[in-house]
Formats: C-alpha cells, structure tokens, sequence
C-alpha cells in the first residue's frame, strides 16, 4: 500500500472514533455553544460599559478572578464531545465574550493547547461590549470567508437599541463546504412580550442571511448556533424561520431544529425562577439531517457534568455561575453549553482519491 494511503488511513482513525451505524464505521466532528456569561478581562475600556467588571468595579473582577475564569471555561470547553471524538470541539461558538484578547487567553490555557485553535471575532456594537466569536481547530476547519451583519432595532423612545451582530462564516470542514451562523438575539429584559419584537427582528436577519447565501449556493450546508433567547416553540423560531421539529420528509432547504425534543422532554440550559428554558440552540438545513450529504448531524445534547451544577441552597440544579445574587461563587456562567456531532461514513472517505 502506498505511503499516501497508509497515512490517511492514520489520520482518520487517529481522529475517528468508530460507532456501529447500519454496520459502518463513521469520522466524528464535534460543534459547540456556550454562552461564558461576561467574559470580561481586567480593563477598564472607556468605550463599552465594562466598569464594574473591573477591580474597582462593584463586582471586584481582579486579575485572580479572571484567570479563574479562564482556567473553567477551558476545562469546560476542553472536554465537551471526549465521550465521541476524544478530542476538544471543533467549532466552538461563543457569546458574551469582550475582546480577542480575552479569547486569546482561553484557547492559550493549558486545557486547551493540545488543539489548535484559530479565532474569528469584531468588536460589535453591543453597548456591554460583550460579541459573539468563534474559534474553530485549524487542522479540521479552514475558513473561506467571514461576513458580520448588524441588526438595527429602533427601542420605544426611537433611539437605536445597540445590540449583537450575527456572524456568518463559510468554511471547509474536512472537505466539505458548511456555513456557521453564531448568535446572540436580543434579550428578555423588560419582559418577554415587550422585547418579541426584537428577537424578531434577529429571526428575519437569520432568513434573510440564509435566503442570501442560497442565491449564490444551489444546496448550501448551514449550522446555525447561538443563544437565541427564544425556546424552541418561540413565535421567532416556530413561526420566522419555521425551524421543523421532524427530520420525516425534511427538503434540503429546509430548516430543523434537533433542541425541539430535548425543550419538550424538560430539559434546559438556564434556569429563572424554577422554569427552564432552552435558549442555546442549534438547527440546521435539511440536507444535513436527510441524508443527501455526505455531512450528517448525528446527534445533538447538552453539556451538564456535575461539576456545572449548583449544589446547594436556592438554586441547587441550576447552572454553577461566576456571581450569584452579586456574590462571587467562583462558578462558570449562568448557561450550559451545548453541542451537536457531525458524522460521515469512513468507507466513503476511503473511496476519495
């Protein structure tokens, strides 16, 4: 056998962990979301509202605390999908993260050196100063190109209402061509009626970025990912992009949304006043689910080990956040995370010249 084809048979199965699916065997990437709740360095930015995430600040955010914060969501992110790839994500997607340098810092932490990853971020608009980004693994992932869409929304006083854009990233993983879209909508805050609009409004974005990016592409892969601040059978989500909950007779240009099921069975990722709710989602096109890719999404889940998880006292089940009630907990956000596994069969990769 030629030294070409022993080592590709190397590097699949170094990277492939075999699964018995209609008795093949099938090479695993692993996606991710977490909102890491205010990932704020120690600096005093006079641009964004970032005070009192400062060691002046109310919150006393010191250079100890921040590393902290780093050393978690590293060990956090580190072992997401090891039960199936044995390895870190491959696509991270992340929200409420301040700058590149705080992303530098994360993917440089030790629990995270073994992978390689590259970083795609813009200082948004959002008066926080809090974007969304996302890190992918250099040896999977190659981008091709980055667009970043702003979302104009006009508040009750007819002022612009400064909120995230929506990333847009079209890449090849492996070899096959996908586009990601990384969100973070509008929240609830005055209250989930008051602020539909908003969301939306980020809802008819997302169609418009899709319904662009199809002109240009007959049958384009789409993942989107994100805390869409909606549960599944949100009017934006249900109704907007009309995410499907069944992959039955799924077209290729449809959208599905694997979270619908895991939301009805109860589950979550945040928790206010003893209600879950599913915000962090991902849904994706249906030529990803209906078998005319060789891309497939396998399975979807969120990621909640015990060290996640409140133990004690009022919000014992809830996510182990960095402050709780404004007292520091030394925690790790106030989401879990979430994550999806793309598969496709290794006897056809075998076939590829």
């Amino acid at each position: 056998m030629a030294k070409s084809r022993l080592l590709l048979l190397h590097l699949l199965f170094a990277t492939m962990h075999g699964m018995a699916q209609g008795g093949g065997k099938f090479q695993i990437r692993t996606i991710a979301f977490y909102n890491v709740e205010n990932l704020f360095d120690t600096v005093n930015d006079s641009l964004v509202y970032d005070d009192d995430r400062t060691p002046a600040g109310i919150f006393q955010w010191t250079k100890k605390r921040y590393q902290k914060k780093i050393e978690n969501l590293a060990k956090v992110l580190s072992q997401i999908g090891l039960e199936k790839r044995h390895a870190p994500p491959d696509i991270i997607g992340l929200c409420e993260v301040e700058n590149a340098q705080v992303l530098q810092d994360l993917t440089d932490h030790t629990f995270l050196r073994g992978t390689t990853y590259g970083i795609i971020h813009y200082d948004g608009p959002d008066e926080r100063g809090i974007d969304v980004a996302l890190l992918y693994n250099t040896n999977t992932f190659t981008p091709i190109s980055i667009k970043r869409h702003g979302l104009i929304l006009l508040n009750y006083e007819r002022e612009r209402d400064r909120t995230r854009d929506q990333l847009v990233v079209h890449g090849i993983l492996d070899s096959e061509s996908i586009y990601i879209i990384v969100n973070h909508w509008p929240s609830r805050s005055g209250g989930e009626g008051r602020s539909r609009p908003y969301r939306i409004a980020a809802a008819e974005l997302n169609r418009h970025i899709i319904d662009s990016i199809s002109k240009t592409d007959s049958s384009p892969r789409i993942l989107s990912i994100g805390d869409f601040n909606d549960n599944p059978g949100d009017y934006s989500l249900k109704k907007v992009l009309q995410l499907k909950k069944e992959k039955a007779l799924l077209k290729d240009d449809e959208l599905f949304n694997p979270m619908e099921k895991i939301f009805r069975n109860g589950e979550g990722t945040m928790a206010y006043r003893d209600r879950w709710g599913l915000f962090d989602q991902l849904y994706v096109t249906g030529n990803l689910v209906n078998g005319s890719s060789q891309m497939q999404l396998w399975k979807v889940g969120i990621f909640r080990p015990p060290y996640l998880v409140t133990k004690y006292g009022s919000f014992a089940g809830y996510p182990l956040r960095t402050y709780s009630g404004g007292r520091y907990t030394g925690g790790y956000s106030d989401h879990f995370p979430i994550y999806g596994y793309l598969i496709r069969k290794v006897d056809l990769l075998l076939g590829q010249n």
